[in-house]
């Protein structure tokens, strides 16, 4: 289905506002909200509980994984972070270390870090038991809003045509949970958003 002009309109001045005030943040305060971002989403039960999670690697002034992605790859955790394909969607492949990170080929104005290591195929995030996902923001539905690339919209189609049945959790700052954003029928909720000062969960629409 082709999606609302309308819709692609708000979106896009949405996002544009939400970029702005993340591009505002001190360094400072992007360091520390991901120290407590990585301690409130490393308590959340569905994590902790977790074999396999997908996840990826922050960039810019998104709220910060690096710490997150270490301590569970300590734990003995199986992580997966995404490869960026040619056409915007994404293999994936097991996380190695930060030392193992190299620079994505095609990222475009934003440098991508992603595994180096052996891709495993676009349906092994199905193997997952959390899915730790980007956004710019969540609403009190649990709809999501990312980037406008499509990527992750593949990653949760490619999820439910498989059956699968991960814990969806985005990662975002206490800000960006807001009453209600624009959304259409592909957009899939998740049931948690992970923010710095702690978990919020919601009762996803139908």
């Amino acid at each position: 289905m082709e999606a609302s002009p309308e819709i692609v309109a708000q979106k896009r001045e949405v996002r544009r506002d939400l970029l702005a005030v993340r591009a505002a943040m001190a360094d400072d305060e992007v360091a520390q909200a991901a120290r407590e971002l990585a301690e409130r989403a490393l308590e959340l039960p569905e994590v902790a509980e977790a074999r396999t999670v997908a996840a990826y690697v922050s960039v810019g002034h998104e709220p910060g994984t690096a710490t997150l992605l270490a301590t569970l790859r300590a734990r003995g955790v199986r992580v997966l972070l995404p490869v960026l394909l040619p056409d915007d969607d994404l293999d994936w492949a097991e996380y190695e270390g930060a030392g193992r990170l190299v620079e994505a080929e095609h990222a475009g104005r934003i440098r991508l870090l992603q595994p180096g290591g052996r891709r495993l195929g676009r349906d092994a995030v199905t193997e997952a038991d959390v899915v730790l996902l980007p956004g710019l923001a969540v609403d009190a539905r649990g709809v999501r809003m990312g980037r406008g690339g499509g990527s992750y919209d593949r990653v949760l189609a490619r999820i439910t045509a498989a059956g699968a049945r991960p814990a969806l959790v985005a990662l975002v700052y206490g800000h960006e949970l807001v009453d209600a954003l624009p959304w259409e029928p592909h957009d899939r909720p998740v049931q948690a958003a992970v923010t710095p000062e702690g978990v919020h969960r919601f009762t996803p629409v139908e």
